[in-house]
């Protein structure tokens, strides 16, 4: 068949969009493919064109019903007869789906992946082989993914049933790791495989360390702007989510989406923000998969996402229509620390997974009475089931109830694959946070972490063209900021490559860390300096990461008698600039209050004891050292280690402002304070 022809008489396009010819024809031949191509660029005609070509029916699962939705209704709109399956259909409408999808009167079926828990409904689907399987977002299949649902691990199970249909499977954001996971759990056969494009030229990347105070005025005063919206604001709670709609509401349309919403109040959000009545979503993760809006202009991002893959996938639903957009993302050290709060109440112990399975009966059964055996929260049980499930050890049935699958004997089977996650899972986090603090153009990053080439530098990030940012605006350097520049350079001419710790020491920079940091940052914009990320084993066996500087060519061959061609941040957070000692408040009576990262957080007597011990400590090694004391420990890396109260070298490591080289020279005197060995 002309599936150009079919293209223009069924869908209305004059020609094929890049990349999908081949694809089109691949999947119409009958072969598998998994299909990596960016938000926007046009996978949903890859699977939609093919089925029409082979005759239809077409079996669709997708993640969402929202998704769904829309989809079907798209293809509906083209005179193409399309009925779905899920939780927000009647029964009665469900079995009519059924029943047209056996006639073969169907061309596209939808259905939601918890479908196939129900029993018979596999075997119901095997009646009729469908003429392809289209899997979509099928990075939710992969453990190692950053949206992994339970629900598609069961697709493996019952698509055999449904060969000798091809499967494609599509999705905008696969690490090669989650790739090669999706062909192998869905048992994809000799499949074509199609990674495209996760460069988007038309995007600039913006990264900037903002506190959190700040942030809600600076999203309201960058949106005020017309030519900013339609904008989504990703927030990082749905508490934030709507204080922060209810601000902006007040200056132009905007409102909050989040899973706390009733659901006609959520359809609303995004059916306004889709005709254009609402200029502004403020969501959590929640919002934005599947969201066909061409013209938004810009993303937000009020916080540290939780992957780079998750901070991707919500980018790229900018500028779809190839016109000029910005991504802004704003963040604070105080992001990570919220990010380990959700990892804790997100991933439990291996020790509540293990009393869970201990109760898990053979048969499904309604769980109230297992966690209130265990004396268990449901919540913390729900989590520990939902963990379970996903390492195959559990299931649970569309109506709530639970069952063990392992024997006690099999436990080993899901502890290893649970603790190999939630590894995983801290990985992701490093990976976010090492590129939120890269010293390199945004988009080649990016598309370095998909295992793409980045080849040439964007020319529009904030990297790239400092003069063109939206948030916090460069210039150039100042006399004082001018000689500790020059000083950064001489030592590494004279060293060589080294850790920023280290460097910061030998160096003799008259900065704290952050700003500190933004010299470098200023270094390597210039084209002087590379910045890398390296890998330490403590004595404790953990991997730990830290920054590395070297010289370029170019700053391999400067002289001090050059100029510096070097821009900074303005003076105020992120800037170079030593920032202004802040002013203590009063202590409460239950403790006393310092400054840190941004928050204020309240001392115990006990932790007040330990900081004064640390001062005294951190005296008298400046003092030998004929050094200031910020040489020693920085203010903030002090109260760093007050609030943690590291008892082990790899806890101690894991605190802002203590490198490998600190840790080495001063950690084992630290440790010793906190854990009370010096009293």
């Amino acid at each position: 068949m002309d599936l150009a022809s079919l293209l223009r008489s069924t869908f209305g396009f004059p020609g094929f969009r890049e990349n999908q010819e081949a694809v089109c024809r691949a999947v119409a031949d009958g072969r598998d493919a998994l299909l990596v191509m960016p938000t926007g660029a046009g996978k949903s005609i890859c699977y939609q064109l093919p089925a029409v070509a082979r005759g239809g029916p077409a079996l669709v699962v997708s993640p969402l019903i929202a998704l769904m939705d829309d989809q079907a209704a798209r293809l509906k709109s083209h005179g193409l007869r399309t009925a779905r399956i899920h939780s927000g259909l009647s029964r009665e409408e469900a079995r009519q789906a059924c029943r047209e999808y056996l006639e073969g009167s169907l061309q596209f079926l939808f259905i939601a992946p918890e479908r196939l828990r129900v029993p018979g409904f596999p075997e119901m689907l095997a009646r009729r082989t469908p003429s392809l399987i289209a899997v979509d977002e099928a990075h939710c299949i992969s453990g190692w993914g950053h949206d992994f649902r339970p629900d598609y691990r069961t697709l493996g199970e019952w698509l055999p049933l449904l060969r000798p249909a091809p499967i494609i499977a599509l999705t905008a954001t696969a690490t090669p790791r989650v790739q090669q996971d999706i062909v192998t759990q869905l048992r994809l056969l000799n499949p074509a495989l199609f990674v495209h494009g996760f460069r988007r030229d038309n995007l600039a990347l913006e990264i900037v360390e903002m506190s959190k105070p700040r942030r809600n005025g600076f999203i309201r005063d960058y949106l005020e702007a017309p030519e900013t919206r339609p904008a989504i604001v990703y927030a990082p709670s749905r508490k934030a989510a709507d204080e922060l709609a209810l601000e902006l509401n007040a200056r132009f349309p905007a409102a909050a989406y989040h899973a706390g919403l009733e659901t006609p109040v959520r359809e609303r959000v995004q059916r306004s923000f889709l005709a254009g009545q609402l200029e502004v979503v403020v969501a959590t993760i929640a919002f934005g998969m599947g969201i066909d809006k061409a013209n938004i202009r810009t993303v937000i991002h009020a916080a540290l996402p939780g992957s780079v893959e998750a901070y991707y996938q919500e980018v790229g639903r900018a500028g779809r229509d190839g016109r000029s957009s910005r991504a802004i993302l704003l963040h604070s050290y105080a992001d990570r620390k919220m990010h380990e709060s959700f990892f804790g109440r997100d991933y439990p112990p291996v020790e509540d997974l293990e009393r869970v399975a201990r109760v898990l009966p053979d048969e499904f059964q309604p769980p109230e009475d297992l966690w209130a055996k265990l004396r268990m929260d449901p919540d913390s049980f729900g989590r520990a089931v939902e963990k379970l499930a996903a390492q195959g050890a559990a299931a649970v049935d569309l109506e709530g109830r639970v069952r063990g699958l392992l024997r006690t004997a099999d436990a080993g089977r899901w502890r290893s694959g649970y603790q190999a996650q939630m590894e995983h899972r801290r990985a992701q986090l490093d990976n976010m946070v090492a590129f939120a603090e890269t010293a390199q153009c945004r988009m080649s990053a990016l598309v370095r972490h998909f295992g793409e080439k980045p080849g040439s530098p964007c020319g529009h990030c904030d990297f790239c063209s400092p003069e063109t940012v939206a948030a916090v605006p460069f210039e150039e350097p100042g006399p004082r900021e001018t000689r500790q520049l020059r000083r950064i350079l001489r030592t590494l001419q004279e060293g060589g490559p080294r850790s920023v710790g280290r460097l910061q020491t030998e160096s003799g920079a008259e900065a704290e860390r952050r700003a500190f940091d933004a010299l470098l940052d200023g270094l390597a914009r210039a084209g002087l300096v590379t910045m890398t990320t390296e890998t330490w084993t403590n004595p404790e066996g953990r991997e730990v990461t830290f920054r590395k500087a070297a010289l370029t060519f170019e700053g391999r061959n400067w002289t001090d008698s050059e100029p510096l061609r070097v821009l900074l941040r303005t003076t105020g957070e992120g800037a170079a600039s030593a920032p202004a000692p802040r002013k203590r408040k009063p202590a409460p009576a239950t403790g006393v209050t310092c400054s840190g990262n941004g928050a204020e957080a309240a001392f115990t007597p006990a932790q007040t004891e330990l900081e004064n011990r640390l001062r005294a400590w951190r005296k008298a090694e400046a003092a030998a050292a004929c050094k200031p004391a910020f040489f020693v420990l920085t203010d903030a890396a002090l109260r760093g280690v007050v609030a943690a109260g590291p008892r082990s070298m790899a806890e101690l490591i894991s605190i802002h402002g203590i490198g490998p080289a600190k840790a080495e020279r001063y950690g084992a005197a630290i440790v010793a304070m906190c854990r009370g060995d010096n009293r």
